[in-house]
């Protein structure tokens, strides 16, 4: 695949090699999983990718624009955590409406973001420090709400988790899986046609060059944190409406399962480089590596975590020969 992947990086420009090793290698585990499974080769089994992994892409999301500003946040799986536990109890017995429970949830995760992003900026500490800091206290307000899960009974919310968005061929998405196309599609328009998204990439690029452009470094750092967390809180209401509880314990790993979909996706851990397709593509291929493992049947739910590690080692190793190229 390496090989391949040069030899397609001559003819056409370097940064879009990424997202398109991507999609082949995501058209190619799909055709080989049609091959080999009886009814895997089906538009609802690519559905059932977005179905299940709806609140991973909204993360995703948020955790591409840290990426490309050459950040990291280890700490959105456990803001999500944070928010289920938030809303279910809130939303226990006759508690809070769910239109009142769901605007807060997210406020809350957009100002943890901030705060870290401000610290990140303010006192120059290196954002791993600063989203592991955040990652222990998110996780630890999970268990001052409680230590058990908190089921989800409210109606209005129930009746949401359980509604199905018809298409066509008797295809079906959940409502999740709007929201998260949506945030998609706002999140690529920012990046692309706006003065922020510039200030992501040129950020990203190089920090001193985009000072030196009169871009708002600080502003923009702390502005990617609060879409970071505003992301997390919203993929921890989706997972809310997946499990249909909160718990302390859930979405652990989460945060480094966004970042390998980022990686995967082409974007560079050093930031600068990247595409929100490219992000899109690599949740689908998480989401297809586990679906190809279910239908296998035979396999433990741990080849997951052990092709997705040879995944990273690839698509580093490919990141690493691209930049070489460039320079």
């Amino acid at each position: 695949m390496t090989t391949a992947a040069l030899d397609l990086s001559r003819r056409i420009p370097a940064k879009y090699v990424p997202v398109l090793v991507t999609g082949c290698l995501f058209v190619a585990m799909f055709v080989v999983g049609g091959i080999r499974y009886e009814g895997f080769a089906s538009g609802q089994v690519i559905l059932n990718v977005f179905v299940d992994n709806a609140f991973l892409l909204v993360v995703a999301v948020g955790m591409t624009f840290v990426i490309l500003t050459g950040g990291i946040d280890l700490s959105v799986g456990s803001v999500v955590a944070l928010s289920t536990m938030i809303s279910a109890s809130l939303m226990k017995g006759p508690g809070w409406p769910p239109y009142l429970v769901i605007p807060l949830v997210l406020v809350i995760g957009s100002v943890l973001g901030m705060v870290m992003g401000y610290i990140i900026h303010a006192f120059d500490i290196q954002p791993f420090i600063v989203t592991l800091a955040g990652m222990f206290l998110a996780r630890g307000l999970c268990y001052t709400i409680g230590t058990d899960s908190i089921p989800i009974e409210d109606a209005t919310f129930t009746a949401f988790a359980q509604t199905k968005v018809n298409l066509f061929a008797g295809m079906w998405v959940s409502p999740s899986v709007v929201i998260a196309a949506v945030v998609v599609l706002v999140a690529a328009y920012v990046l692309h046609y706006t003065r922020l998204g510039r200030a992501v990439y040129a950020t990203g690029g190089s920090e001193q060059s985009a000072l030196l452009m009169g871009l708002p470094v600080a502003r923009t750092k702390i502005t990617v944190y609060t879409v970071s967390g505003f992301c997390s809180a919203l993929g921890g209401v989706l997972l809310s409406f997946y499990m249909l509880s909160g718990y302390g314990l859930h979405a652990v790993g989460m945060e480094l399962d966004a970042i390998a979909a980022v990686v995967i996706g082409g974007t560079l851990l050093t930031g600068g480089s990247g595409f929100l397709l490219g992000t899109v593509l690599g949740v689908l291929v998480l989401g297809l590596i586990q679906t190809v493992i279910s239908f296998e049947g035979t396999l433990s739910s741990w080849w997951t975590k052990i092709f997705i590690g040879l995944l990273l080692f690839v698509f580093i190793l490919l990141q690493r020969l691209f930049s070489a190229r460039r320079t």
